[in-house]
């Protein structure tokens, strides 16, 4: 399993908060276009976010399930994306001050033909969209906790 990982200036609390935001979703998950739903127990284990991937027209629709969260510390997701599959994501949040927290991200391949791919290969793979995701959930944090200060 690939892990990456990226420190934002937010406390802890605040950057949770900003991971679990079901409609924040397509905002930093790169390939997720558009939210159709959140489960209003979100993220309860089992509840779901039902999300579009793709460029519109050809997005295919689907959705990322919780497998485990424990607040504000972790939150373990299997996106789906059939005929795909679907793959296992962990986040885990670690406070590294009273206004800093490390955001770590891991992801697997689970189910469908991405399982038969080496680690390396899907390390390869998904290394170069979890950065890009991590970086923009950075800024998602980033920005909400400068527009709170009243920072502009």
């Amino acid at each position: 399993m690939i892990e990456i990982g990226i420190t934002v200036e937010v406390p802890i609390d605040e950057a949770f908060a900003t991971l679990t935001d079901g409609w924040l979703y397509s905002s930093w998950v790169v390939g997720a276009s558009h939210i159709r739903a959140v489960d209003p127990e979100w993220p309860a284990v089992g509840s779901r976010i039902h999300h579009s991937v793709g460029p519109w027209p050809l997005t295919m629709q689907d959705y990322t399930t919780v497998r485990a969260v424990e607040q504000p510390y972790s939150l373990e997701l299997e996106a789906r994306l059939w005929p795909l599959g679907s793959a296992y994501i962990r986040l885990r949040l670690h406070e590294e001050g009273q206004d800093r927290t490390r955001i770590e991200m891991a992801e697997k391949a689970v189910k469908g033909p991405g399982v038969a791919m080496p680690d390396r290969l899907q390390a390869l793979l998904l290394t170069p969209r979890n950065k890009e995701s991590l970086q923009r959930l950075a800024d998602l944090m980033n920005g909400r906790a400068d527009k709170g200060s009243g920072m502009r």
